[in-house]
């Protein structure tokens, strides 16, 4: 992800870094235009919008003179996220010398071509986080006719590539291809004579004591040294800490759980550093495995959430530590990642870190504390506990894409239908086709997996935001098994599961659970499609108020001061009563 400051405020067109041809192609400047700069890698772009546009207009006219900036655009305006494509720029508050933030979502795929010197060529695709170790394995699966890479190295521009170097690092300029040559390797590296030779390795993690051992042939690699016995894992390795954060000594963790802590573990172990995302507006890792080939984990520090003290993207600081979602806090995020695994309980019961699939099929998800020097330390780096980060641990989950990559039509109703479940009940603040992944199971079975619940949970209904609201499948009625796994639901159990696990739900994001959960349970039970239910909590524009806040502010004018929340509830109860009973069937 490219982060881009966007200012708006009046210049004069003779301004050195006016490029003029930019008006023409646009058509005269108007009266009621405002000029905003779009700062993208260095270079500044001005561009004439009106107060009266669309924010999807917006992000359409940047589509349009850049064309290269692909669907996904995040623009942020005094800690908000202009997140509504239908509302208007003023709508915003958005006027002359004010500041914006630009968030752009670059190609996950690079293009590549290979060429042997012999002339052969291989053409294929290939995810930026991907390493040159990567590409050469599947040079090997693909690649007929070439010669074994064993004794062959990949060089571009005559610059020989590492397997560890990353593709988006050899990317210069946004390369639309990138060309590689496969040629004999000039190194001459010894190997072991004994094969089975292995190197004790003491561990000096700051949390316990434990023994690794790695091949002769890479201790040799990494520190070119000839045969101790015994070494300090400090000299070899870059000192790692990764364990899960466990507030309640009561609370056993699932062994799928435990299997992605290890499997990530042994990835940092083994040198592989995490890669950050080219997605998010906050800081987003990709932990590999021991191979470092393969993605197993997904990390997201609490600090560099967006508008947090180490945001990478640069987005300003929260004032007031509200997150970019209306109802959110900076800092919080982690803890609602979490929370959506715990609250995504599978059909026979809570799910509390059992090995069993949840409903709506949330990832596996924990809360870690990790020290590595890969993650974003403006300050610079040591193997201190002052650089130990907090925060969520998710399994990586192999897909085709996001929904977004797709039309909606060919999904099952059922998939679809899970998904609108775990967004109501936790009033998702960002569900958008973007962070819902398609993967195939069985048979070529469209599987779809909710991911990034960062804004979930929020202390008010504002920005509950779904993008499934207008897909065909939400407009058919849920199934009696469906409506059974939402009767089961109980919003006091989990907020105290939540508790149970070290998260104190504040007042307003407890009631929001409760009035959530209230709806789904209610509208169900009626007979209301997922259409409808949503609609009730999605305003239809910025300015407009949705159903279920003229709901609650209905309630909090009926009740006394001082009326206790059991009270309030009721009276929520009661309105919600007439309001659907108006909508039923």
């Amino acid at each position: 992800m490219s982060i881009a400051s966007v200012s708006v405020s009046p210049v004069c067109e003779d301004s050195p870094n006016f490029p003029c041809y930019f008006t023409d192609r646009c058509g005269p400047c108007l009266s009621n235009s405002i000029l905003i700069y779009l700062t993208v890698g260095g270079s500044v772009i001005p561009m004439h919008v009106l107060e009266s546009d669309s924010i999807a207009s917006v992000k359409r006219k940047i589509q349009t003179f850049k064309g290269s900036f692909v669907k996904m655009q995040k623009l942020v305006f005094e800690g908000r996220e202009l997140a509504r494509n239908n509302s208007r720029v003023q709508d915003y508050g958005v006027t002359d010398g004010n500041v914006l933030h630009l968030v752009l979502r670059l190609s996950d795929l690079q293009a590549i071509t290979v060429r042997s010197v012999c002339g052969k060529e291989l053409e294929f695709q290939v995810e930026r986080s991907r390493n040159v170790g990567y590409v050469k394995q599947q040079i090997a699966k693909t690649g007929k006719g070439f010669f074994d890479l064993k004794d062959q190295e990949l060089t571009c521009d005559g610059e020989e590539l590492e397997d560890q170097r990353l593709i988006h690092d050899i990317c210069k300029k946004n390369d639309v291809v990138i060309h590689l040559l496969i040629c004999r390797s000039a190194k001459v590296r010894t190997k072991p004579i004994k094969k089975d030779f292995k190197v004790s390795i003491v561990a000096s993690d700051l949390s316990d004591k434990r023994d690794d051992v790695v091949d002769k042939e890479e201790y040799q690699w990494r520190t070119q040294s000839k045969e101790p016995e015994v070494v300090d894992r400090k000299s070899l390795l870059s000192d790692v800490l990764l364990e899960p954060l466990i507030v309640n000594p009561n609370i056993e963790l699932s062994s799928v759980v435990k299997e992605l802590i290890t499997s990530t573990i042994d990835g940092l172990n083994r040198g592989n550093q995490p890669i950050r995302s080219s997605e998010g507006s906050g800081g987003v890792y990709f932990m590999q495995d021991s191979s470092g080939l393969k993605h197993i984990s997904v990390f997201k520090p609490i600090d560099e959430e967006p508008m947090a003290v180490n945001n990478p993207h640069g987005l300003p600081l929260s004032m007031d530590g509200e997150g970019l979602k209306k109802g959110t806090r900076v800092g919080e995020g982690a803890l609602r990642e979490v929370a959506a695994y715990i609250l995504d309980h599978p059909r026979s019961g809570p799910h509390s870190f059992c090995n069993k699939k949840g409903f709506a099929g949330v990832p596996p998800t924990v809360m870690v504390k990790c020290l590595h020097g890969g993650f974003n330390h403006p300050e610079g780096y040591e193997y201190s506990p002052k650089n130990i980060k907090i925060g969520s641990l998710q399994m990586f989950m192999k897909n085709q894409g996001s929904c977004e990559d797709m039309g909606p039509r060919a999904f099952p109703v059922d998939e679809v239908h899970k998904i609108t479940v775990l967004d109501i009940r936790l009033a998702n603040a960002d569900r958008h086709a973007g962070n819902i992944l398609v993967s195939k199971e069985g048979e070529g079975q469209l599987v779809l997996i909710p991911i990034d619940h960062g804004y979930c949970l929020p202390e008010n209904f504002e920005d509950c935001t779904f993008d499934w609201l207008y897909w065909p499948q939400a407009k058919i009625p849920y199934s009696p098994d469906t409506i059974d796994y939402i009767r089961s639901l109980d919003a006091e159990k989990d907020i105290e599961l939540l508790k149970f696990h070290g998260w104190n739900l504040p007042l307003e994001c407890a009631r929001t659970l409760r009035i959530s959960t209230m709806l789904l349970k209610k509208g169900a039970e009626r007979g209301l499609t997922p259409f409808i239910i949503g609609s009730i909590m999605c305003r239809e524009t910025l300015k407009k108020e949705s159903v279920m806040e003229q709901i609650v502010q209905e309630a909090q004018e009926s009740v006394l001061p001082g009326t206790s929340e059991a009270a309030f509830l009721e009276a929520v109860s009661m309105i919600m009563d007439c309001r659907l009973d108006e909508l039923s069937p």
